[in-house]
């Protein structure tokens, strides 16, 4: 009896057993996230979404969700989104009409977002003026950017709710990977919608370096992680990397994913939005 099998039969089966880990994956992914970045300013920006490329294909092997990113915006439309439960915005925004109406859509629809540091920014006038009042006055909350600490510096955060499953079993402070902090226009603890997860410890004043002494914080309350609780959505400050910009070498300085405690606090995020019921309840 010959039990050799055709060439072509072999071919077949030694590709069905490559990629069976592969299918297999895919159909446990318990959440599809979709990573949107320019990744073109501020060198300090670019390190951080080069780096969130890194960690969080990492992270979507170890927890069972899947990863794609793209710098793409014009994939930020209805039947692109259809196909994650989560969207990323890493270091900017939408710009244009379609790209926006697009995805206020999808997160009305009960779809997830999770934005880093310069994904809030807006400042009129500048490059990136406040011209989309739904986004930064009502989905975040925050409205204008107002100001910054620099340089980039770790600073003690404090969790204001640790019942909450994104801030649940971490510590009641820790420190930072060294960040640029910014602060708003709005006061977003007197916002009913919105949930202050951390903020800065009073003990990290004087935050900040300067030179400029408006650079350097030294009290005040500033909050730095926050969700809206009408959508599936949370806000990190972090995301600018520290970078020898002084001595003109551009060498990074300190990564943001090089901190466990706040590793968990994303992740927690991430987990938490991705695994969500179609609408948070307040």
């Amino acid at each position: 009896m010959n039990l050799l099998l055709p060439r072509s039969i072999i071919s077949l089966l030694i590709f069905l057993m490559c990629s069976a880990p592969f299918q297999l994956y895919a159909q446990t992914a318990k959440f599809r996230v979709i990573a949107f970045y320019t990744a073109k300013n501020d060198r300090a920006h670019v390190s951080f979404v080069h780096e969130a490329n890194r960690w969080f294909p990492k992270m979507a092997e170890k927890y069972q969700f899947s990863y794609d990113s793209t710098n793409n915006w014009n994939n930020l439309n209805t039947k692109y989104l259809s196909d994650y439960q989560v969207v990323i915005f890493l270091d900017t925004r939408p710009e244009t009409p379609e790209q926006r109406l697009a995805f206020e859509n999808y997160v009305k629809n009960g779809g997830g977002w999770m934005g880093f540091h310069f994904s809030a920014f807006a400042l009129s006038p500048s490059a990136y003026p406040q011209n989309w009042d739904w986004y930064h006055n009502t989905f975040l909350g925050s409205g204008q950017y107002k100001s910054n600490t620099w340089r980039p510096t770790s600073a003690i955060l404090r969790i204001e709710n640790q019942n909450h499953p994104i801030t649940n079993n971490l510590p009641e402070t820790f420190r930072s990977s060294p960040n640029e902090w910014y602060c708003w226009e709005k006061d977003l603890k007197a916002n009913p919608d919105i949930e202050v997860l951390a903020s800065v410890d009073s003990t990290s004043f004087p935050l900040g370096t300067g030179p400029k002494a408006y650079e350097i914080w030294n009290s005040g309350y500033y909050p730095i992680v926050w969700r809206n609780k009408n959508y599936r959505m949370v806000y990190f400050n972090m995301g600018h990397n520290d970078i020898d910009y002084e001595n003109k070498t551009n060498k990074e300085l300190s990564f943001t994913f090089e901190n466990e405690v706040q590793n968990r606090l994303i992740l927690n995020g991430l987990l938490w939005i991705g695994n969500a019921g179609k609408k948070v309840k307040k």
